[in-house]
């Protein structure tokens, strides 16, 4: 299991600049699709200021059990590298504190539902008056124009109204959504991708911009060969369980003791799983022998190839048809997946200390950056942990500071 020091090898020798350093983020966004957005911009060497208001702070905060030591996981999960300060934005002095940051921002990020940001005088046309150079990125559930663009934005409606819904799950089984909120984590993907390029635009235009990021869109972008399929034939998609609608076989089957996830992308690779289950003639047979023909008779084929794989368990045949060539893995646990000897290799788990939570495992950066790699430098802060901090850096005195306190501005 990594830590955070030393550096890995995987990430080079940690002495050149973050790719992102000198990068001053403003995050205005709660709950998750803003926050993976900033933690990616803050894993990358960005200065994230995460503000949280002054009575319970980013709504996660409390989204728990599981909790360690007073912090909600959940919360742990988004929000590390950041700073943190808790400010009333309702209140004249906590709104001028926050502009003041704008004023200095390369980018804002908020994720409050359309028209929240404007009332209350952070929103682009504001914020890009004072700061021509800011990239400003807004996040919602539908986007800032069209019909639907004030309702509330939430993962599980995108997921339904995306399509996403009426593909996941079993063949005649109702809707189901994913185990993760592929629509906030999606969104926040994208804005990350949306972010980098405004930066980017602005080395040449000199001028920041407004990116408009919906949870729906970012769904209905995640369709592609789905929705692919659809348009080249009418015909609506539907589930397919673990299978590949277009690829056979490719999908979990049972065997001996559980299930084995087998990936026969190819004609060639179907030949050498016949071969390791010993029903090579299955490859010749007319119904079987190129992926077309496979996808067209799936249910005939299938319940072939588990009569042959009930005669070991998932780890016997995963270890035959590894050494075949053949791609496969026996269904793993989520803490199987994080303890495995590829996951530690890659740093994929690592550990900081909390103030309040102790020591606390993260899952790492998938970015391997070999001149600017990432680093898991702090926890996530508790809440206003960073605020008087930030107020100094901003130029407040100390009197200054205790006035905001006492007022209530500020916590």
């Amino acid at each position: 299991m990594a830590s955070t020091e030393p550096p890995s090898p995987l990430s080079g020798s940690g002495t050149a600049p973050a790719a992102l350093a000198g990068i001053r983020v403003l995050d205005l966004s709660r709950i998750l699709s803003g926050p993976m957005a900033t933690m990616v911009l803050a894993d990358l060497g960005a200065d994230v200021v995460k503000v949280e208001d002054t009575k319970d702070g980013d709504d996660t905060r409390q989204w728990g059990p599981p909790f360690q030591g007073d912090e909600a996981a959940y919360f742990l999960a988004t929000n590390r590298n950041k700073r943190g300060i808790s400010v009333d934005l309702k209140t004249d002095r906590g709104r001028e504190f926050v502009l003041r940051l704008a004023d200095r921002a390369d980018v804002v990020v908020e994720n409050f539902r359309p028209g929240t940001a404007d009332r209350l005088g952070l929103g682009y046309r504001t914020l890009s008056a004072r700061n021509p150079r800011l990239v400003y990125a807004s996040i919602s559930g539908y986007g800032q124009t069209g019909p639907w663009a004030t309702r509330p934005g939430y993962d599980a409606i995108a997921q339904a109204q995306s399509g996403m819904m009426s593909i996941t799950g079993e063949p005649g089984g109702p809707p189901m959504r994913p185990g993760l909120a592929t629509a906030d984590i999606g969104a926040g993907m994208w804005a990350t991708i949306g972010i980098l390029a405004a930066l980017e635009a602005r080395r040449t235009t000199g001028r920041g911009q407004h990116l408009d990021i919906s949870l729906l869109d970012g769904q209905l972008a995640w369709l592609t060969y789905v929705a692919g399929g659809y348009f080249a034939t009418g015909d609506t998609p539907g589930p397919h369980g673990s299978a590949h609608p277009t690829i056979v076989p490719y999908q979990a089957l049972a065997t001996g003791d559980g299930f084995l996830m087998v990936a026969a992308g190819n004609d060639r690779l179907f030949q050498r799983l016949a071969d390791v289950l010993g029903s090579a003639p299955l490859a010749a047979d007319p119904r079987f022998a190129t992926n077309p023909d496979r996808v067209r008779n799936r249910e005939q084929l299938i319940p072939l190839l588990e009569a042959e794989l009930s005669r070991h368990g998932s780890s016997e045949w995963a270890r035959l048809l590894d050494t075949a060539g053949v791609p496969c893995a026996p269904i793993s646990t989520v803490d199987q997946a994080l303890a495995s000897p590829q996951a530690v290799a890659r740093d994929m788990v690592t550990e900081l200390d909390h103030p309040t939570a102790g020591r606390l495992r993260t899952v790492g950066s998938p970015l391997k950056l070999s001149d600017t790699p990432t680093r898991v430098r702090t926890a996530p802060p508790v809440l206003g942990q960073h605020t008087d901090e930030v107020l100094a850096e901003a130029g407040y005195s100390p009197a200054e500071i205790a006035e905001l306190h006492d007022a209530g501005a500020v916590r």
